[in-house]
């Protein structure tokens, strides 16, 4: 539905004969951009707004301070909510009688505030800026980028930063991975050994101390990305993906491969069952997300020890199913309806569209780009689906054909295919309308099996984190990559403002600091 209402409101837009598309120093670029031939300068500024939108005058009176520009009787700066904007749809208009914000909700407010801070930071000369009336609105609903810390732990700060970024480029889902194999990440109070024990090593070195976040720094993180208007979606893995778990509780394990030992939680055991429920619960109360992400993937890792195990072959027996996939689906069914009686809403890798799952109280990530197959069925089976697929925008891939700082496998991600995505696959896949307006948007995942350190993991995902934001929010008939090319040469000067380590395409080697107090293995590949 919300596909179909852009179609239409960007319809009428270019129907009005008085705008004309042009450029704009903004990424993402703005879907209607008019120059009014006018221009306003300051080096002060007051900024007027509700107490409803005190949180975004807040931000926005810090970000231009940052800026170097005092809070005074110059350029009036005003926010308001406007009723016939659509939710995150704003109005930005720059006069010389100063800078009025509208937003269809206070999201859409706090984007019209980022589209400011970029046009500043982008202008030639400092306080003055070109008269213009933007009118913007996202294509998608969902824009999203994931962060796997349980291979590797970045921290509060890292996250902060990255949750800022985010912000400025008007992305709006952080999908947080908490546990996984080599460790477990999130404070549970009820089970301790799942950080104490659990949260031990990492992918690249086991022996390292536990690192995990409590929940009080939990739920600092949540309420910083909740004021920028960004949600936060927890991901517990199961019944796959829980090694960790295991080793801190190995009563709960369900076995494995040789690669892969205690990889599963055991569906034949009923204290599983409480136990997990016990842990979502804590899980749900930090954060006010309406999802809880279950994983539900690469089961196949430790099914074949089903196969033999006493307590799982009695769950087939006593629920009369026919084999070790009936018992994943026994599984993930029962813990779906947990997640239902949390009052929270499904989401799961497109694995669980072999099991079942309600549509209405499910989302699906469609991450296997070589089974094009599981996206159609997601949609055409009413599942609103989440497109993340591993061919583009796997951020772990190289972003270059013999690049050697990323993971090689069946191809690379590079900046443009990011970009053109979905478009370069949508008139292929031969949705229909309906089956469309299924798609609630865009990810971005970044696995951290390769990325263990900050200057790995920034220059894995800037720019194509941009990229990302400007495929998810511009419209298709706007887009335009040389453009975006020469706008983001504002993002990499705030990049290197922000010592963060980047990937310019334009060069061999990464662009910006390397932190001199810790070891720089950029150079590790498969």
């Amino acid at each position: 539905m919300l596909n179909r209402l852009v179609r239409i409101w960007w319809a009428a837009v270019c129907s009005v004969a008085v705008l004309r598309v042009t450029a704009a120093d903004i990424v993402p670029m703005p879907a209607h951009v008019e120059k009014t031939g006018t221009e306003l300068v300051f080096s002060s500024f007051r900024i007027k707004a509700s107490k409803t939108l005190s949180g975004e005058a807040a931000l926005l009176e810090e970000a231009l301070s940052g800026q170097g520009y005092a809070v005074g009787k110059g350029a009036k700066i005003t926010l308001a909510l406007d009723e016939a904007l659509s939710p995150e749809a704003y109005d930005l208009q720059i006069s010389d009688g100063g800078i009025k914000i509208a937003g269809g909700d206070a999201a859409g407010v706090f984007y019209g505030t980022r589209s400011l801070l970029q046009l500043l930071d982008a202008s030639p000369k400092k306080g003055v800026l070109e008269g213009l009336h933007i009118q913007d609105q996202p294509r998608y609903a969902w824009r999203g980028y994931m962060l796997d810390e349980s291979r590797h732990f970045f921290g509060e700060e890292k996250v902060k930063q990255l949750l800022d970024v985010m912000a400025y480029y008007k992305l709006n889902k952080f999908h947080w991975h908490l546990t996984d194999e080599p460790a477990w990440r999130i404070e549970i109070k009820r089970y301790p050994l799942l950080t104490t024990v659990g949260g031990t090593g990492s992918w690249s070195d086991p022996n390292l101390p536990a690192a995990y976040y409590t929940q009080e720094q939990i739920r600092d993180i949540v309420a910083y990305a909740a004021a920028r208007h960004i949600e936060v979606i927890p991901e517990i893995d199961m019944p796959g993906h829980a090694t960790a778990a295991n080793r801190a509780y190995p009563e709960l394990t369900g076995g494995g491969t040789p690669d892969h030992p205690d990889f599963t939680f055991n569906p034949g055991k009923e204290e599983v069952y409480a136990f997990l429920t016990n842990v979502l619960r804590e899980v749900s109360a930090l954060f006010p997300s309406s999802y809880l992400h279950l994983g539900g993937d690469e089961v196949s890792f430790g099914i074949k020890a089903w196969e033999t195990d006493p307590d799982v072959q009695a769950l087939l027996k006593r629920e009369g199913l026919d084999d070790v996939k009936g018992a994943e689906r026994y599984f993930m069914i029962r813990m779906a309806d947990s997640v239902k009686m949390l009052g929270k809403r499904l989401l799961g890798w497109d694995e669980l569209l072999d099991v079942g799952v309600e549509p209405e109280h499910t989302v699906i990530m469609w991450w296997r780009h070589d089974r094009p197959g599981q996206l159609k069925k997601s949609v055409s089976k009413d599942y609103r689906t989440v497109l993340c697929p591993r061919r583009p925008l796997y951020f772990d891939f190289i972003q270059r054909q013999g690049d050697k700082w990323g993971r090689v496998w069946n191809g690379f991600n590079p900046l443009e295919d990011v970009y053109r995505y979905p478009d370069t696959d949508l008139d292929k896949w031969n949705l229909s309308e309906t089956e469309e307006d299924r798609i609630l948007g865009l990810q971005a995942n970044l696995w951290t099996e390769r990325v263990q350190n900050e200057d790995r993991m920034d220059y894995m995902t800037f720019p194509r984190l941009c990229a990302l934001a400007e495929a998810a929010w511009t419209p298709r008939e706007v887009k335009d990559f040389d453009s975006f090319n020469r706008r983001m040469e504002h993002g990499y000067r705030l990049f290197d403002r922000l010592g963060i380590r980047y990937f310019r395409p334009d060069r061999k080697e990464p662009t910006g600091p390397v932190r001199k107090d810790k070891e720089d293995p950029m150079d590790f590949r498969d």
